[in-house]
């Protein structure tokens, strides 16, 4: 639930023609970019994050996120994870299916070296309010918006961004100056195409109808990913609803969302199966096209990219908001060390650490999602043979399953230091 009454920072405000000088400016106060300030705050750093929409506004947005056990674990290491672990819903089963085909892969705790929960779903709000919260009591954390930022010049020894309020009301200064620009702008960041960095991608043939549904049998905590000849299918337990994320070519995409609720719940049931029982929708019917996006480099001098603005994943596996929230973790622990070493927070070879190391992991969760998708997204026989071998070894190799988990749940690969803490 939004607090009404939160308490705020003092604004920052320029004396005459000078700019307000920080440490780190934040541009794009998400989840993401919330990771990074407060995974800073211990540092004693200044830090500045510019957002474009007022925090009420930013956290009642109606989205559902996987939350997967890397991202709950940098959680405990930011000191919310108690703050949030009341209103997240867990997965205790995963299961894996394709099409009607019975022979189902299901994931259990155990196998992923958990004693109960393989993951969580969790409200944009739960999540984006708990880390405002955080900034808004942190003295060294200051709230800069409504309003939007644009970098004017990336200096020898600061970069210099221009603020324009978006509200009439907000206080703003009218220059940032700082060490380092964080871009968390989104997968259309204004600051990237500004600082010229290339970016490769595509656009898939599909896209996502995002729905919540009220089942006549409760969910059992389980989260089903099903593959449909159309796309991907995912069915994530919240609450007392179900979270829907199907997908499909563009055309049948915009056909079903354009159906009338009862047909569309017919159309729904069919694929959901009798186990869950009659299905009622809850709320409106979104639709998302989707891409998958990486840029050439997370960085450049005095920048760096995190989530959407650095990489964009098609939704199957739920990994695009887990790898922005690890890029933030990786990110603050480079900054800590160049802290420590007394190092210039805005100097490219300092931020090619972070390039390097979140990149290439990346690369593998893109390659991952992309080839799930055309794997699962054809009914050409060979293609269908190999995968329902390749489902087949997944339930029958313990090694490969425990494999295959790990990297679902974030656990594969170096994790930051923030997320090394146990649940």
């Amino acid at each position: 639930m939004l607090l009404d009454h939160r308490p705020q920072p003092a604004p920052l405000t320029s004396e005459g023609t000078a700019p307000v000088t920080v440490d780190v400016a934040i541009v794009g106060g998400g989840i993401v970019g919330l990771v990074v300030a407060c995974g800073l705050i211990e540092t004693g750093l200044r830090v500045a994050i510019v957002e474009a929409l007022p925090q009420a506004t930013a956290a009642k947005q109606a989205q559902a996120y996987a939350f997967s056990l890397a991202s709950a674990q940098i959680f405990q290491g930011l000191g919310l994870w108690e703050r949030v672990r009341s209103e997240l819903e867990p997965f205790q089963k995963i299961h894996l299916s394709d099409c009607d085909w019975p022979d189902v892969v299901e994931f259990q705790p155990q196998e992923a070296d958990r004693a109960t929960d393989l993951g969580y779903v969790a409200a944009h709000t739960t999540l984006l309010t708990a880390l405002q919260e955080r900034v808004n009591q942190a003295p060294n954390l200051t709230w800069i918006g409504p309003a939007t930022a644009t970098v004017l010049d990336y200096g020898n020894e600061w970069a210099e961004l221009t603020i324009a309020p978006n509200d009439p009301e907000a206080s703003c200064p009218d220059r940032l100056r700082a060490k380092l620009v964080v871009a968390a702008d989104g997968a259309r960041s204004p600051l990237r195409e500004a600082a010229g960095i290339p970016s490769r991608g595509f656009a898939y043939w599909q896209s996502c109808i995002v729905a919540a549904v009220k089942a006549e049998h409760h969910h059992q905590n389980i989260a089903y990913e099903r593959f449909q000849t159309s796309g991907p299918f995912a069915i994530l337990p919240l609450g007392d609803l179900c979270r829907l994320v199907w997908t499909a070519p563009h055309a049948e995409a915009a056909a079903m969302l354009n159906l009338d609720d009862d047909r569309f719940l017919q159309e729904l049931s069919q694929r959901v199966g009798p186990q869950m029982g009659r299905l009622e929708l809850v709320g409106r019917r979104y639709l998302f096209p989707v891409r998958l996006m990486q840029c050439d480099r997370y960085t450049a001098h005095r920048l760096a990219l995190v989530g959407d603005a650095a990489h964009c994943c098609h939704p199957v596996g739920g990994q695009g908001l887990n790898m922005g929230i690890r890029d933030a973790a990786a990110l603050v622990e480079v900054l800590q060390g160049a802290i420590a070493r007394g190092e210039d927070l805005g100097q490219l070879s300092l931020l090619r650490r972070y390039d390097r190391w979140r990149r290439w992991g990346n690369w593998t969760i893109l390659a991952f999602t992309d080839l799930l998708d055309r794997l699962f997204s054809t009914q050409f026989w060979p293609v269908v043979w190999v995968r329902r071998a390749g489902l087949a070894a997944l339930k029958r190799i313990p090694p490969l399953k425990s494999f295959a988990l790990k990297l679902m749940t974030g656990l594969l690969g170096k994790m930051p230091a923030l997320g090394r803490m146990a649940l």
